[in-house]
């Protein structure tokens, strides 16, 4: 049944979804791949949308910008809606010097400094392992399309505007202490709903800027360029 911020039906909802943080990147990825779409939610502007993909029902819905929000939503697909595997598929600053734009990049760990795991489940660490079945999944899709990927463990940060200075910056002390090739908001808490409630959860990202370069893409480029993310984890949604 809906819920306060999912107007959709249990059956509207596919098994499988994909989970950009923009909403509007939700609805380009379904009326550019998807067939026969529906769209079953539109609560507080977070576009969910469910079509099939080669035959196989897949539903495309926002998270919203951060921990907090993905929280929300995963947490509600997994618990209301049964669904099994969310992939995330968003964008990414890159801290390694050897990550470019438009790098494609799979997540298998979320180091996080946020309390969300702590507070909403009691696990007290603060990294967290994608699920290696959808990872793998993910890691097959590629390879059956041609796509590179740069593997390792990302860093999911509370904070975009950081106001404290410090030297050498943060980031790199991240990137050196905690081996995280990449910082994006949303995974920690996706991975830890994922983990708590016995589903799947995998995250695969392109990388939008590099921190110590000026070059980045623009806010259109990130809901329409980013392609090659895409159609990895939809070749991923045809092996589940």
């Amino acid at each position: 049944m809906p819920t306060l911020h999912n107007s959709g039906e249990k059956k509207d909802v596919a098994k499988t979804v994909l989970m950009p943080g923009d909403p509007q990147r939700a609805k380009f990825i379904a009326e550019k791949y998807l067939e026969d779409i529906i769209q079953f939610n539109n609560i507080r502007g977070m576009l969910g949308f469910t079509g099939t993909y080669c035959g196989k029902p897949v539903s495309i819905m926002g998270s919203g910008m951060g921990i907090p929000s993905i929280g929300i939503y995963s947490y509600e697909l997994f618990t209301e809606f049964d669904v099994d595997n969310i992939i995330r598929v968003g964008s990414s600053g890159g801290y390694s010097e050897s990550l470019k734009i438009y790098d494609v990049v799979l997540a298998l760990e979320s180091y996080s400094e946020s309390t969300y795991a702590k507070y909403q489940g009691g696990f007290e660490g603060d990294v967290i392992a994608a699920d290696p079945f959808l990872t793998q999944k993910l890691r097959e899709g590629a390879a059956n399309i041609g796509v590179p990927l740069v593997e390792g463990r990302i860093h999911s940060a509370d904070i975009f505007y950081r106001s404290l200075k410090t030297e050498p910056p943060y980031w790199i002390k991240v990137r050196d202490e905690k081996d995280c090739l990449a910082v994006e908001m949303e995974s920690f808490g996706l991975f830890h709903n994922a983990a708590l409630t016995g589903k799947r959860a995998a995250c695969i990202l392109t990388i939008s800027d590099v921190l110590f370069e000026s070059e980045m893409t623009t806010a259109e480029e990130r809901e329409k360029s980013f392609t090659a993310m895409m159609e990895v984890a939809l070749e991923a949604t045809k092996l589940l």
